[in-house]
């Protein structure tokens, strides 16, 4: 585990200082650089929490550290102790530490007994740039939150990160929401954390989410979360990867496509595979189209591999969804606000009409996928291999990555489009 001090920058810099935000110890937003005031913060929180003062995130602060990122902490149930009491002192709801702690009795609490105390805020954040290791810690954070929520693995990606998967709602149909197959389109990690975790919280208070009845979709929905399926990718771009074999290979890979900026312009996984090319849906057809725009080998992005399924992301992509066939799928990508809904000439029933009704919802027009980026695709190769809807996402305008100052506006957008989606995943 890397140590962080003076002179860092990049998401794992701005992962501690939100945990020193979120404590107390450091005024105003992360800036992802690690200056003389976050050394100071930090200096500050070793200070109270008995740690050696160094001013660095070493592997014992960020353990205490980064308990603040999950939002969580396992107390020692003490005489006296009552989950209103508790509630009061942590600034957390009674209702979060009933869910929180589905085995235990709060009229019958004993001394001895441990209990989850959900800190009073949100656990995902929306003012950061992303790492694979802040989506662990969100992660962490959501299932401790709300553990009738099933966390797992689809696989693991090439540096060996797992690919996380959230599973919400008991229904029968089943909808699959993925994001980050493209490294720098990680807002959209956050984005659907968010809403998940949004959701949930209306389901344990009795609200609505984007104006549907929460604890109605619960029941009538399954919804499969993979927020974040290129891991290495992520990290290469937001600077949480900066160094070692798998950072100068990629360094190399850059250096032969000096037309897009790197890190920033990368879409692949660490080793130059677009994993969004990988799918045996006309991948013959994507190849020639990209070799000839000059993606003939490892590159940034747009470059479709030795053959499909090749890359271990996409693979383990492709194995989930045929172990586990959702009734619907949305693709998150960033650029354009729209919706796109075909592949070729595949007419899935009830495609087209649902389309509408997410388009509606959100604002973004319906459109067929273009012609040339209409092969290789994962949704593509849902609509090919299933004969169901599904619906490629794209968020936002500009270049990519997106500002997180567009976090707002994307999920004011999306909450109802998803909500939406989960209504509708149910009727199919």
């Amino acid at each position: 585990m890397k140590t962080i001090g003076r002179g860092d920058t990049g998401a794992l810099t701005e992962t501690v200082q939100l945990a020193l935000y979120r404590a107390g110890f450091l005024s105003g937003p992360p800036d992802g650089f690690f200056g003389p005031r976050t050394e100071d913060a930090l200096l500050r929180f070793q200070n109270a929490f008995g740690l050696p003062p160094t001013g660095m995130a070493d592997e014992a602060t960020r353990e205490k550290l980064f308990r603040f990122v999950k939002g969580y902490f396992i107390k020692t149930v003490q005489p006296g102790d009552t989950f209103w009491g508790l509630a009061v002192r942590y600034g957390a709801p009674v209702s979060s530490l009933l869910a929180a702690n589905p085995d235990l009795d709060p009229l019958t609490l004993q001394p001895g007994q441990k209990l989850t105390v959900p800190l009073g805020y949100q656990v995902t954040p929306d003012n950061v740039s992303y790492c694979a290791e802040l989506v662990g810690l969100v992660i962490d954070g959501l299932r401790a939150r709300y553990p009738f929520t099933e966390v797992s693995s689809i696989g693991r990606s090439v540096l060996g990160t797992e690919i996380p998967l959230l599973r919400a709602g008991e229904g029968k149909n089943a909808l699959l929401i993925s994001a980050g197959i493209h490294a720098n389109e990680w807002l959209n990690i956050p984005v659907t954390l968010t809403f998940l975790e949004d959701w949930l919280q209306a389901v344990i208070t009795g609200r609505e989410i984007a104006g549907e009845d929460a604890a109605a979709l619960y029941r009538n929905t399954k919804v499969y979360f993979l927020p974040m399926l290129n891991p290495d990718g992520l990290d290469l771009v937001t600077g949480a990867l900066k160094g070692g074999a798998a950072f100068d290979r990629a360094v190399r890979i850059a250096q032969n496509y000096p037309a897009v900026p790197f890190p920033e312009g990368w879409k692949a996984n660490v080793e130059g595979v677009d994993l969004n090319l990988q799918f045996p849906a006309g991948w013959e057809k994507a190849r020639d189209i990209k070799f000839a725009q000059g993606f003939d080998s490892p590159a940034p992005r747009d470059y479709v591999g030795d053959a499909p399924l090749t890359a271990p992301e996409a693979r383990a992509l492709y194995e989930f969804t045929n172990a586990y066939p959702p009734k619907m799928i949305l693709a998150y990508h960033s650029q354009g606000n729209i919706i796109y809904w075909k592949y070729q000439d595949y007419l899935p029933p009830q495609s087209f009409s649902v389309g509408e009704i997410l388009s509606e919802a959100s604002g973004y027009p319906l459109e067929p996928t273009p012609e040339d980026s209409s092969y290789a695709g994962y949704k593509d190769w849902f609509i090919a291999q299933y004969n169901r809807p599904g619906y490629t996402v794209e968020t936002g305008s500009g270049t990519n990555p997106l500002p997180v100052k567009q976090f707002d506006e994307i999920y004011r957008t999306n909450a109802p489009l998803i909500a939406a989606a989960m209504r509708e995943c149910a009727e199919l």
